[in-house]
């Protein structure tokens, strides 16, 4: 058998046969007549690149669910024909998303994936995959509480609680999250000393119980802020102090002050110990019946005092004499808070008296008259014929005996008129 393959292989014939089969299977390999020539794969120049930072969007039942878990952003590889790739690098108009159209409560590893790609791009996505947490989604009503540095107050100030507008927000989130709210507050960030009510815009922030900040849709992001500030007070009489001494033919029968109270205001400690403000009137200089304006006097530690000034109205007898005859001069006499009548003041309107409380008149006669004189001698009263709802200012009127004369220390006086409730 084997000198037969021998003697064979070396004919003529064989090998021109064996040349034959090995060209036509040659060709047959290199050339197909049936083939579409448009989809032979002639090499462009295969590439790759990697994109950052691509936006991934979730696909979900928005209205009753609440996503966790999904990552904003992934790192993208693209490979394959370069002018495939370029435009996709250029564009970015494929999408990397997670499909939960159809996923239920619980927590699930779902994977990342592209569209609106070539196929002939072969893609790789990191992460792949990512695991999600689906809660039911549940919205509830908070108090806003509101949050400062209480230090910053300044001596002798305080502060009144503070409010935020609106005082409640809805707060939206995965019914766990959501049940694990303990605070939530609006923090106003301040500079002190702070001496006045302060308004501004506070931050909302929404905590648990270990003050971990919840990751929580808020229905406002940003509130108003009102923190009342305002000193603190005292009212304490007002107390006159004579200095110095009249001259010799005049005698001070009175010193009135047309407000007998003034308002204080410092530190706590200095309020408590502070019991009266003071005026101080210079008799040396007077040599009748004088009205003067003057300051109120305040101890060290307060800070304001209102009012600042008062009038002082003083009364005086003169003295003359000649040898042992002496001549009888007019005299001063000073009625305070003699009640104020309202007169002529429509059916269906009601009205009080704001300022004063009630008048004060400094009257001026014969000593003999003044002597005898009452403070029922006088009516004092206040004409609102053809006034209306609002605050006015009225003259005040006096009704009293022919003989003497008199001048009040205020002569308009404040009032407001209202509507009667039926």
């Amino acid at each position: 058998m084997d000198k037969f393959i021998d003697k064979l292989i070396d004919t003529r014939w064989f090998m021109k046969m064996v040349a034959l089969i090995l060209a036509l299977l040659l060709f047959d390999s290199v050339y197909d007549a049936d083939k579409d020539v448009s989809n032979i794969n002639v090499p462009s120049g295969a590439d790759y690149e990697v994109l950052s930072d691509i936006p991934v969007k979730s696909y979900y039942d928005t209205d009753n669910l609440v996503v966790t878990g999904v990552p904003e952003t992934v790192k993208v590889t693209l490979q394959g024909p370069r002018n495939l790739l370029q435009p996709a690098k250029a564009q970015r108009n494929f999408e990397v998303y997670v499909d939960l159209a159809n996923a239920e409560i619980g927590t699930k590893n779902v994977p990342l994936q592209i569209r609106n790609l070539s196929d002939k791009l072969k893609v790789t996505i990191e992460p792949a995959y990512a695991t999600v947490n689906i809660q039911e989604k549940v919205t509830k009503e908070f108090k806003v509480n509101v949050e400062f540095d209480k230090n910053l107050i300044e001596a002798g100030f305080v502060s009144e609680p503070p409010e935020a507008e609106p005082k409640t927000i809805k707060i939206t989130g995965a019914k766990d999250i959501i049940d694990k709210i303990s605070y939530v507050k609006a923090t106003v960030n301040m500079r002190g000393p702070i001496k006045e009510t302060v308004r501004r815009e506070a931050i909302v922030q929404v905590f648990d119980r270990e003050m971990n900040k919840l990751d929580v849709q808020l229905e406002h992001d940003v509130v108003d802020v009102i923190i009342p500030v305002k000193s603190l007070s005292k009212t304490v009489p007002i107390k006159v102090i004579e200095k110095g001494t009249p001259p010799q033919d005049v005698s001070i029968n009175s010193v009135t002050l047309d407000i007998k109270e003034a308002k204080i205001f410092g530190a706590q400690d200095v309020l408590d110990r502070t019991d009266s403000v003071r005026v101080e009137v210079d008799v040396s200089q007077i040599t009748g019946d004088t009205e003067l304006t003057l300051p109120v006097i305040i101890s060290d530690g307060i800070n304001e005092v209102n009012p600042k000034v008062v009038k002082a109205m003083i009364s005086t007898t003169i003295h003359q004499s000649d040898g042992d005859i002496h001549e009888e001069v007019d005299e001063n006499k000073t009625f305070s808070n003699l009640p104020i009548n309202l007169t002529g003041l429509a059916n269906q309107y009601e009205a009080s008296v704001q300022s004063p409380s009630g008048a004060s008149l400094t009257v001026t006669g014969n000593s003999n008259a003044i002597q005898q004189l009452k403070a029922s001698d006088f009516s004092v009263i206040l004409d609102l014929s053809n006034l209306g709802v609002g605050d006015h200012d009225v003259k005040i009127l006096v009704n009293g005996p022919s003989d003497v004369h008199w001048k009040l220390a205020t002569e308009v006086a404040k009032i407001s008129i209202t509507q009667k409730e039926i």
